[in-house]
């Protein structure tokens, strides 16, 4: 996004009344197709479902004993409960459309905590026209007696049905079922959820600090930010209305993409909180239907510095008023705050009808997952060995299926550390034939034999028939309803058979869930066998990585205390506590995180290690030709310096081209070698001595503008230039999806091969870098590839680590896998986080501390960790004055208390080794 000057950021607006408003009330919003939605006419429209009910209202007196913590104006008592699915129901079938996606909410609550079961679950009951009945998981919370929570969810209908039924149902049976209200509304132009009104499931009461947020008063508050904005109550013939109120705003004159409306929020924001940030717009003009249009934070520090944060972004059409979220966190104190839409080509204006920014609410409390009866190690493939011929197996698309004979007897080597007890594989194979599609192959429905949440690993020998011009790639695929979800991909280009592996995990009830194989040429033959997809045992890989670690990271010590002869060492007695492993844990950071003391307080005792998430990166460094900025990265070196925190530097260069300026892709031949010269020289001297690390020339498995523009050599130049420049670090690759088996471009074999090839040809490749921006991991998968790149006999280390889940305990487990995994492998000699802290990440759901500086499920299993991984000690010294431990590597430090009481203090430090270690510690 181009930056305007500062003499746009207030631009002139132009107020416009247009036609009158429409008095039709059928172009008015219907907010919620549920009658009767808070019980203020008692159980009206509602039925309770073969069991009783009624409302306790506050305008009446009741003798219901109400949890002491639980009110409202009116709420329904679901009772007489005797089986789980009793609750409350009411037919909608008359108020639900096809092809529309409801959403839904509702207050629940229970009588009293039960023995087992206070989740309550909102259900929608489809009877079909065929007769058929189905039933369509919308959502579901753990009730409590403490509080009203909230249920949230969606659902659409893909054919018109006979009947609707939404009904609330779930808590163990004789625990009454509390219900405050039920929202269903469906966002559209017919039916929208409008935010400028308080939600009813909103409990959040804290202020809009937005003014004039309908635009009631006119253009008031607001101006254009680089162009004009005019009030509206209609467009396009009255065919474009306001939702919210009797106005809506729109731009005029739009030259450029970050031209649009804008409000100064200066002082009305509070540093270190989090906001949440809900529009609605729509864009007009230009024919142009559909662009992006984003929700922007322009912030000015003290010192003029200027920083944008992005915090939502929606695909708007010209047809209905869309709506977007998105959050924001201030960490510093500016001098000026102003909130902005931006976004579409210039010509095509943005209209906007209401913003609303207020303070975000609390994320209830998570659940751990409920998962019974996990057949981990099983096979969930039917007939996988071909027993029965092709049955069970169907083709996706016109190809054909047969059974072959002469493929692998031995299980993929990944899948043997995790698979169950299982047939041996027989030789038998699945030969597609007559493909005419890319995506065509061998296919098998395994809807009911997916667990949510649990993670399973995918396992098979393929390959490819004669007949391929070029490389092929192969995908072991699922479909999700429809969402195309990756199991595993591999590049082939001879006939051999290959492993492919990867992994998967679903976190949502799905209606269909497919599993195939697809990838190759359209007229190239696909063999598959042995395809093998199982739930993995974390938790019995945990056991055996224990035993890993200790033989790699732990060391046997002798403490030998000196002392003088008049000194006696009997009954001497010792408390030894590890203040630190040596182990590097680092984080990524920016500019904008060490202004918030609570960042810095967790992140400066939980790493030893960092990288700058962009502030070293060329396009930061020098947006345009010769105007340098430093600045960033000269106070975040000085601030992790004088905290003794070891820096990597990241990155000289990036490979892929939409990374590189416009003004560097400009350039001739000549002039881009020059520049590229000039960089390192630059970087390099300025900061010499400084890092330990640079990563050279970032992603070279995914990208090639440099060598492209400049010629094979470059790459190798790039090393040899920088180690000349500064011989003090080492200078690695990086690069992603090595370690996981789902991206063809980059597994460990074509890492290996890249590195051996920089190195045969003068480059000084120091290290290898793994990304690892992973979904889902499986311990074995990462174990394999750590394995194969161990023969390089370089060190690896994680340097850009995250994962992802919206569950926080499944979050947590995936990074326990990544770390320990990581610890347990003798090749792996340090691990960086890509951030920690929510609103400051590149993925969503990877955080380990919330916004406000709580530390969640994921972040405590961090910390559990590296608690687990610090060694402690006590006892009394032998006869000879030895006391003996095995303990990790790292800084320690030791009580001597004497038998006459006296306490002394000394520190000590165990440095990696196999053999016993002997320190001597003088009294």
């Amino acid at each position: 996004m181009e930056k305007p000057s500062t003499s746009n950021l207030n631009g002139d607006f132009l107020s416009e009344k247009s036609n009158e408003e429409s008095k039709d009330s059928t172009s008015r919003p219907v907010t919620n197709i549920i009658l009767n939605h808070d019980f203020s006419d008692g159980l009206q429209s509602w039925n309770p479902n073969n069991c009783d009910g009624f409302v306790v209202s506050s305008e009446g007196n009741s003798n219901y004993p109400l949890p002491a913590k639980l009110s409202g104006p009116s709420f329904a008592v679901i009772t007489n409960r005797k089986e789980s699915w009793q609750g409350l129901e009411q037919d909608i079938t008359n108020r639900v459309s096809v092809a529309s996606t409801y959403s839904v909410c509702a207050l629940v609550g229970i009588s009293a905590a039960p023995q087992r079961g206070s989740h309550v679950q909102a259900t929608l009951k489809v009877e079909n026209q065929d007769s058929s009945v189905s039933y369509i998981f919308i959502g579901k919370t753990s009730a409590s007696t403490e509080h009203w929570d909230k249920i949230e969810g969606t659902f659409s209908l893909s054919a018109t049905p006979k009947r609707a039924t939404f009904y609330l149902e779930g808590p163990s049976p004789g625990v009454d079922l509390l219900i405050r209200s039920v929202v269903i509304s469906c966002p559209g132009s017919t039916k929208f959820d409008i935010p400028s009104t308080r939600s009813l499931c909103d409990e959040d009461e804290n202020a809009n600090i937005i003014q004039n947020p309908r635009f009631d008063d006119g253009l008031n508050n607001w101006s254009g930010r680089g162009c004009k904005i005019v009030l509206n109550n209609s467009m396009s013939d009255g065919k474009i209305l306001p939702i919210s109120g009797k106005f809506f705003a729109s731009t005029a004159n739009r030259t450029q993409n970050w031209n649009g409306i804008q409000q100064e929020i200066t002082g009305r924001v509070q540093r270190k909180l989090a906001y949440k940030v809900v529009a609605t717009v729509r864009i007009f003009g230009n024919n142009v239907s559909s662009a992006n249009v984003r929700t922007t934070l322009w912030v000015q520090s003290a010192d003029l510095r200027e920083q944008y944060i992005g915090i939502s972004s929606v695909q708007a059409t010209d047809k209905d008023w869309v709506q977007m979220q998105g959050k924001f966190l201030i960490n510093g104190s500016p001098s000026r705050i102003i909130i902005y839409f931006e976004g579409p080509p210039p010509g095509t204006d943005i209209l906007l009808d209401n913003l609303v920014v207020k303070h975000a609410a609390k994320a209830p409390p998570p659940i751990p997952p409920a998962i019974e009866n996990a057949a981990y190690g099983v096979n969930i493939i039917a007939n996988s060995n071909l027993n029965d011929g092709t049955e069970g197996w169907f083709t996706l698309g016109n190809c054909t299926l047969s059974v072959g004979h002469g493929s692998p007897h031995i299980l993929p080597p990944m899948a043997a550390d995790s698979l169950g007890p299982h047939e041996p594989l027989n030789g038998r194979y699945i030969l597609v034939t007559n493909r005419t599609q890319t995506w065509m192959g061998p296919a098998q429905t395994i809807t009911d034999k997916v667990k949510l949440y649990l993670t399973y690993q995918v396992s098979a020998w393929v390959r490819i028939g004669t007949g391929a011009t070029r490389p092929q790639g192969v995908n072991v695929a699922l479909g999700v309803d429809g969402q195309w979800v990756n199991g595993g991909q591999i590049e082939i280009n001879d006939d051999r058979w290959h492993e492919i592996g990867g992994s998967f995990r679903i976190e949502k009830q799905p209606a269909k869930v497919i599993v195939y194989v697809q990838g190759a040429d359209a007229g190239v033959d696909l063999m598959v066998a042995g395809l093998q997809i199982f739930p993995v045992d974390r938790h019995s890989r945990f056991r055996e990585l224990r035993k890993r670690t200790d033989k790699i990271r732990k060391r046997d010590i002798i403490l030998n205390l000196n002392t003088s002869d008049s000194f006696p060492l009997v009954g001497t007695f010792l408390k030894i506590e590890q203040t630190q492993n040596s182990f590097p844990f680092g984080s990524c950071i920016n500019r904008s995180n060490i202004d918030n003391e609570d960042f810095v307080d967790f992140f400066t005792k939980n790493f030893n290690w960092s990288v700058f998430g962009n502030e070293l990166k060329w396009y930061w460094t020098e947006p345009q030709q010769n105007n340098f900025n430093y600045k960033d990265a000269d106070e975040m070196l000085t601030f992790c310096e004088a905290r003794n925190i070891q820096l990597r530097g990241h990155c000289i260069f990036w490979e892929v081209e939409s990374t590189v300026q416009s003004w560097l892709r400009a350039l001739t031949k000549s002039d881009l070698a020059t520049a590229v010269q000039n960089r390192l020289t630059g970087l390099l001297t300025r900061y010499k001595g400084r890092f330990k690390h640079y990563d050279v020339n970032n992603e070279m498995l995914h990208g090639s503008f440099y060598q492209d523009r400049l010629g094979k050599d470059t790459r190798v130049n790039m090393f040899k230039t920088a180690s000349q420049v500064d011989l003090t670090p080492a200078l690695f690759v990086n690069d992603y999806h090595v370690e996981d088996g789902c991206d063809s471009k980059s597994s460990p074999e074509k890492y290996i091969q890249q590195i051996l090839d920089l190195r045969a040809r003068g480059a000084p490749v120091g290290g290898v870098g793994i990304q690892g921006h992973i979904d889902s991991p499986v311990g074995p998968i990462v174990c394999g590839a750590l394995d194969k790149l161990g023969i390089l006999g370089l060190p690896i280390w994680f340097t850009e680590l995250d994962v992802s889940s919206e569950n926080e305990f499944v979050r947590g487990d995936d990074l326990e896998v990544m770390l320990r995994e990581a610890f347990a492998h003798p090749a792996v000699e340090g691990v960086v986080l890509w951030g920690f802290w929510e609103m400051f990440m590149s993925r969503d759901n990877a955080h380990l501390v919330n916004a406000e500086g709580e530390v969640n499920e994921a972040g405590k299993r961090y910390l559990a960790l590296k608690e687990e991984w610090l060694s402690r000690a006590c006892g009394c010294v032998d006869g000879e004055g030895q006391f003996e431990f095995r303990g990790f590597h790292g800084s320690y430090e030791v009580e001597v208390v004497t038998i006459f009481g006296k306490k002394l203090t000394r520190k000590f430090v165990v440095d990696p080794g196999e053999d016993p270690i002997e320190i001597s510690i003088d009294l």
